[in-house]
């Protein structure tokens, strides 16, 4: 009597834990369409939630400039988020750093369909090119840049994600487009194959993880740790190998003073 007594008394407890487990959405920028972020992302959200004892759920947006509303308005406890990104939303709502992908620097790319014979930026002078959104920053902040300070006229469209780039370019529906070296190895082999690098930017302070001042400080400790720690498992590597990482390491506010330098102002208008 009393060992079924302790074992309803134990069961009860394990419910009550489970059930209180404290629940944070983690969103991913849609740099590629949700579903292939999903099937990125998902499985390394179960792990943290595994190494935590949290409840992680997986959010991210329709495009670009949804998912910067949603930060703006603070709507996020986790966040996964572009350099600029985090320049801003670091200022308001207070977006803070834990954690940003080891051994990197972002760079930008310009790409090409293979065989098109252009081999510089000189040569879309006048030309309308695909870049994912005004305020993605490697994608399109700096090749456009560059663009500017060579003088180079040209006409944007903006295509909503990386993926979207750099299908429209395979498809010969824009001569070139702006994407990152991660997203173009993501993509579709058979897209891939189509198109090539033309031009690459400096490097700079990679994406940024971010918790929402409004999480416990304990629990981004945990998150922060968790995603350090990935690279001391098999699990945990071959996950990291599946978003073209090479680890994760903590990080602090000031990581992304080199971004800051930049002075962008793409989303000023929005703040």
């Amino acid at each position: 009597m009393i060992y079924r007594i302790i074992t309803v008394l134990l069961l009860s407890f394990l419910f009550s834990a489970n059930a209180l487990a404290k629940e944070y959405t983690f969103s991913i920028v849609p740099q590629q369409s949700s579903k292939k972020l999903a099937k990125l992302w998902g499985p390394v959200l179960e792990k943290i939630s595994a190494d935590t004892g949290l409840t992680i759920k997986f959010a991210t947006a329709k495009d670009i400039p949804t998912f910067e509303a949603r930060l703006a308005e603070g709507q996020y406890d986790f966040a996964y988020m572009n350099p600029y990104h985090f320049t801003v939303f670091n200022q308001k709502p207070g977006y803070v750093a834990i954690a940003h992908q080891s051994n990197k620097r972002i760079t930008g790319i310009m790409v090409v369909k293979k065989n098109s014979g252009i081999k510089n930026l000189d040569q879309l002078n006048g030309e309308t090119l695909a870049f994912p959104s005004p305020a993605a920053f490697a994608a399109t902040i700096l090749p456009t840049a560059e663009l500017n300070s060579e003088g180079i006229k040209y006409r944007t469209k903006y295509v909503s994600s990386h993926d979207s780039v750099y299908l429209a370019v395979a498809r010969g529906l824009f001569p070139a487009g702006g994407g990152i070296v991660r997203t173009f190895n993501n993509t579709d082999p058979a897209i891939r194959s189509q198109l090539e690098i033309m031009w690459k930017s400096n490097g700079y302070t990679p994406h940024a993880f971010t918790a929402h001042p409004s999480v416990e400080s304990s629990d981004r400790s945990k998150v922060a740790r968790a995603l350090a720690n990935f690279q001391d498992s098999e699990e945990g590597r071959a996950l990291l190998k599946s978003l073209n990482f090479n680890g994760i390491q903590l990080a602090a506010d000031i990581d992304w003073n080199d971004v800051r330098n930049l002075e962008i102002t793409a989303l000023d208008d929005e703040q």
